[in-house]
């Protein structure tokens, strides 16, 4: 596929990429860690400049653009929403606390070439979307590439790193069972971009996807649709269960992760309800992905987390440190994902 088709292009999500061009992505990432490891300079974006907007804390997603910039010639900015005038939609200003987006996008787009936006959460009160509409709100006001470091709906970053950790470790997507599970955690606030993206980066390759679920912790339907189409063009599958053996036997990946209980969020996909979230929450403390859990998987599944995991109650140590975990393969592998989606779209 011609590289040229990705220049200037916005990654907001994997619904926006073909199957084709996802796998020059992946082309793309596996020769630039090649290329690292061998100690080769690849300086693709040398003297370019990234704009990374955090509305919200990080290691890895911050880390590993900084070091991908760094390592390609290039520079990338970290702006703290609360250290300058906070990026804000049409309706939602403060008069000298916040600047609206088509301002700060427009500005920044003549400085650099390319901006990079997380938030979700508390920043937009939980409320389902809005997160998303604020990136999209960025895209729509610049001419450089917008991507989308995780929001409310979606994190494709981290869905072409998993996607590229299932390629190290299976060695093809085809026939490869791919189990993305809710786990318990104590805190109800956990996003659904994480679970959202992987399954829609695994029905866009073939895999055969398994949703393990309590009741109670849908996600998006949207997102469920496009899942469905998507695995029957590519010749897979897709199936949810609301038990949480049931997804794990026989998976090749298994990927256990807490997200949002449906009434945290309001429409489309529930209502309000703190309180009633913690107890769809609190009554689901068996889901946490254990030695014995992991026996139910193949013989040699491997375990996917995107971190920060919470140990003792998503997962245990045991796990998460043994020799069937992948998280820190996964962790390194954003690097390398992300140097390849910017050379291919800043360039």
């Amino acid at each position: 596929m011609k590289t040229e088709t990705f220049r200037g292009r916005d990654f907001l999500t994997l619904l926006d990429y073909t199957k084709e061009e996802v796998e020059t992505i992946l082309d793309v990432a596996f020769e630039l860690k090649r290329k690292r490891a061998l100690g080769e300079k690849h300086h693709l974006l040398e003297d370019k400049t990234l704009f990374m907007i955090f509305y919200n804390q990080s290691l890895r997603t911050r880390n590993s653009f900084e070091a991908g910039m760094t390592q390609m010639g290039g520079h990338a900015h970290f702006l703290d929403p609360s250290k300058i005038y906070k990026p804000a939609r049409k309706g939602h200003e403060v008069a000298y606390s916040t600047e609206r987006i088509s301002d700060v996008s427009r500005t920044l787009a003549r400085m650099g070439e390319a901006i990079a936006i997380r938030c979700y959460g508390d920043p937009v009160d939980w409320e389902y979307g809005e997160a998303h509409e604020i990136i999209k709100d960025f895209a729509k006001w610049s001419h450089i590439p917008v991507i989308n470091m995780e929001c409310d709906k979606y994190h494709p970053c981290q869905a072409m790193a998993d996607l590229m950790t299932v390629k190290e470790k299976m060695g093809t997507f085809k026939g490869t069972k791919f189990t993305m599970s809710w786990a318990y955690s104590p805190s109800v606030h956990k996003p659904r971009a994480v679970p959202q993206s992987a399954i829609i980066a695994a029905a866009k390759m073939g895999m055969e996807v398994t949703l393990a679920h309590p009741k109670g912790m849908d996600l998006d339907p949207e997102v469920l649709g496009a899942c469905e189409q998507m695995s029957g063009d590519a010749g897979g599958s897709f199936r949810v269960t609301n038990d949480f053996e049931d997804g794990l036997k026989g998976a090749h990946v298994v990927y256990p992760k807490a997200w949002c209980a449906t009434p945290l969020f309001m429409e489309p996909v529930g209502q309000s309800d703190p309180k009633k979230t913690q107890e769809i929450f609190d009554g689901h403390k068996d889901w946490i992905c254990d030695k014995e859990h992991m026996e139910m998987a193949d013989k040699q599944a491997i375990y996917m987390h995107c971190l920060p995991a919470d140990r003792g109650f998503e997962v245990t140590d045991e796990v998460l440190d043994g020799p069937q975990s992948a998280a820190f393969d996964e962790a390194e592998n954003r690097l390398h994902a992300q140097k390849a989606v910017m050379s291919l779209i800043m360039k």
